[in-house]
């Protein structure tokens, strides 16, 4: 039986608190690189959304850390701040949950000095609705729930506009928000933390759910989706990141080892059937 570590609400004091106390230093420091060499023998906790980020590092260490010698702790978060600021001051040593434009948003505004290292899983967005059966049912005067931060966003606003449900300005990027909407065509939007999402189902025309909220509310994105995104070429795979300074760790490296194993691509294709996919090109065994 698999023993996770649930952090809740009552661990945001003491990471802010953290968060201010290190601010000032960075990974680059001597005393951190003495850290992180001393640690080889320690378990490597790494945080995670629940599903499928820590159900994947679950499988890694049921299934492949004992032979690599790595010692793995899954911490699991269900938001997705805390996994950064945690990183940040050390609380953890690895996180597993988010892709590149979220990360780049991310440490830009809150001054943090997070990095990937290797790429995992794609988790496709896709848009839901309780009320349409597809996506002709979408009609003026309705309502869209999408999730509220940056990059999430822009992302749905793309999916949006790449099924012609709305215009965006041309050449708007990731960072697409609702201002930048030329057309709406009739349609209303609701913004929502990308976690909320999915329980907001009932009482909108139709939301853009992320892909691993998608799971955990049951929902299964390549067949229950109006429209979801196409894998091929999409910059929003989800790979493991570190505090810079820390990429070289010798566990962080037995991990990024392991999660790009045929081994780890076989479990994510055989568990969600397309609705996480793998990002790497290990052919599968």
């Amino acid at each position: 039986m698999r023993k996770n570590t649930k952090l809740t609400a009552g661990i945001v004091a003491t990471s802010a608190l953290a968060l201010g106390l290190t601010a000032c230093g960075t990974s680059s420091d001597p005393s951190s690189a003495k850290d992180a060499a001393g640690s080889a023998d320690k378990p490597l906790v790494v945080a995670a959304s629940p599903t499928p980020h820590a159900d994947i590092l679950n499988f890694v260490k049921d299934k492949l850390a004992a032979k690599e010698g790595l010692k793995l702790e899954v911490k699991e978060f269900t938001d997705y701040v805390l996994p950064n600021t945690a990183t940040e001051t050390g609380q953890v040593d690895a996180n597993f949950f988010q892709h590149k434009p979220y990360l780049d948003d991310f440490n830009k505004k809150n001054n943090t000095h997070i990095v990937p290292v290797v790429d995992v899983h794609l988790e496709p967005l896709g848009l839901y609705s309780k009320k349409a059966a597809s996506l002709k049912d979408i009609k003026a005067g309705q309502t869209i729930a999408v999730p509220n931060d940056t990059t999430n966003e822009g992302r749905a606003l793309h999916l949006l506009a790449d099924n012609g449900l709305i215009t965006l300005k041309a050449g708007v990027g990731t960072d697409a928000k609702l201002s930048d909407i030329t057309d709406k065509k009739g349609l209303e939007f609701k913004e929502l933390e990308a976690a909320t999402v999915p329980r907001a189902l009932n009482d909108v025309d139709a939301a853009v759910v992320n892909g691993n909220y998608a799971i955990e509310a049951k929902l299964q994105p390549a067949k229950d989706s109006l429209a979801l995104e196409k894998a091929e070429g999409n910059p929003y795979a989800n790979f493991l990141a570190v505090k810079q300074g820390n990429e070289k760790d010798v566990r962080v490296q037995k991990l990024v080892k392991l999660l790009n194993s045929p081994e780890v691509k076989q479990y994510i294709e055989d568990t969600y059937k397309g609705s996480v996919v793998p990002a790497f090109g290990t052919p599968a065994k």
